[in-house]
């Protein structure tokens, strides 16, 4: 069995060569190779550059009790190439768990753009993609209603729209707005929903797309930065703990709440950057997604922060 398992694992040798040269079946050394792994004779260590980013992954995992953490190298200085790289992650994560009759929503962004964009499907599937928001118009990705066609164009499945802001002016026009059949009926295919993609926004920096949800003057970011928020998710203020903010737009915010994105069977939030690393560790705190994509340099510091290092 040594002799059989050495010709094997380490010169390489094929199961009919050796069976020739010790006069055995191949049978017989198919089986005593089987048998030597079975008894503890055989040991495989795989070595791979990419053995860092598992073990990256596996500790975010294990701190964040999070289901599924997937690091993606950070192969580029360009932000907008690391984000491409996380958004084709982010893509095969998606086609991994898709299957006929889901139902995904999703919300506006440049991750979830990126997640469209490196959509390749070998076949085409019978979903429906929903908004978990309402719209912005102005820009590609912040246009919930155009990424959602997108992502359907790009699956064969079916879209849905929903004709309502993202803020409402007032609280009570929200109330007006999402009592609306058209709207209320999107956001409950958006509830039943199977899978979620999300953007994790950043809001304490001059990039955010916070602001071209809704542009305000800086004052109003002084605010902000009052209430203790961090982060943004489903177009809500967050704090460092994962709960929504007391502040004037998450009152006015027409779509889902955190708590509703929560019960989404799996929830994959999408982002890249270090400016993501306090609203990412503000999501995983509050237990808002189950599936996590981001780069390497990203997930060196959300585990930083996790851990305590900043």
């Amino acid at each position: 069995m040594a002799r059989v398992l050495t010709l094997y694992y380490e010169e390489g040798r094929l199961q009919a060569q050796i069976a020739k040269e010790l006069g055995l079946s191949s049978a017989k050394v198919n089986r005593l190779i089987k048998q030597g792994r079975a008894l503890g004779m055989v040991e495989i260590n795989i070595r791979t550059p990419f053995q860092p980013l598992f073990d990256l992954e596996t500790r975010i995992k294990n701190r964040a009790k999070i289901d599924d953490v997937l690091v993606a190298p950070t192969v580029s200085d360009n932000p907008d190439v690391v984000l491409q790289n996380v958004g084709s992650a982010a893509a095969d994560v998606l086609l991994k768990n898709l299957k006929d009759g889901d139902t995904i929503c999703i919300t506006g962004g440049k991750g979830v753009s990126a997640v469209v964009e490196g959509l390749n499907p070998e076949r085409t599937y019978d979903i429906e993609v929903v908004p978990a928001t309402g719209c912005v118009q102005g820009k590609h990705y912040t246009d919930v209603n155009h990424v959602a066609t997108q992502l359907a164009e790009k699956l064969g499945g079916r879209a849905h729209q929903i004709h309502a802001p993202l803020f409402a002016d007032t609280a009570e026009q929200k109330d007006m707005l999402m009592a609306m059949r058209s709207v209320n009926e999107v956001l409950d295919r958006a509830r039943q929903a199977t899978l979620a993609i999300v953007g994790v926004g950043s809001i304490l920096t001059a990039d955010s797309t916070y602001y071209d949800l809704h542009p305000m003057p800086m004052g109003d970011q002084d605010q902000i930065k009052r209430v203790g928020a961090v982060g943004e998710l489903l177009g809500h203020l967050m704090d460092e703990d994962g709960n929504v903010c007391d502040y004037d737009l998450n009152a006015r915010l027409v779509g889902l709440s955190p708590v509703e994105l929560a019960k989404v069977p799996l929830t994959m939030g999408v982002a890249s950057g270090i400016n993501k690393i306090a609203p990412i560790c503000s999501a995983l705190r509050g237990h808002h997604l189950e599936a996590l994509v981001i780069d390497e340099a990203t997930a060196n510091g959300v585990l930083d922060a996790l851990s305590g290092g900043n």
